[in-house]
């Protein structure tokens, strides 16, 4: 698959999962430059440059964001509100990627301004095929709307 390098924040706090998924996307050979933060406070220290993420050049903005729900400190539908209510985030495309399957949080989400929700798969091969999907729908087939480089 030929495509060209997509910035995507993973924002997820299960170390596992974090593993799992970047391995994911390195098997599918999909062409990214992947950054990570732990909670949705990281997440929005990230996307404002607050902090470590400070430097733009180091810590660009993202062209997609995989989102969890379920994390500390502040959660993935906080922060969620938070990136869609602020003039420069609302348009970077945000896939909530979550173990939850409640419609409450579906229905919620997307209210809120997603732009798809995948429930995460319970093994390996499954997220071999959500990061496939992914990487032929985000990163080959959407226009995704440009950001601040």
């Amino acid at each position: 698959m030929t495509q060209k390098q997509v910035r995507i924040l993973l924002a997820e706090d299960d170390p596992d999962d974090r593993y799992l998924i970047s391995e994911a996307i390195d098997e599918n050979q999909l062409n990214v430059q992947l950054h990570i933060v732990e909670d949705g406070e990281e997440l929005l220290d990230f996307l404002l440059q607050r902090g470590k993420y400070a430097n733009r050049a180091e810590f660009p903005l993202p062209e997609l964001i995989l989102l969890d729900l379920n994390m500390p400190r502040m959660d993935g539908r906080e922060a969620l509100e938070a990136i869609k209510n602020h003039p420069d985030l609302r348009r970077i495309p945000v896939v909530v990627l979550t173990t939850s399957r409640a419609e409450e949080d579906v229905l919620r989400t997307y209210d809120i301004g997603i732009s798809g929700y995948i429930p995460k798969p319970v093994t390996f091969t499954g997220l071999l095929e959500v990061m496939n999907a992914i990487g032929i729908y985000w990163l080959n087939a959407a226009r995704l709307p440009p950001v601040d480089r």
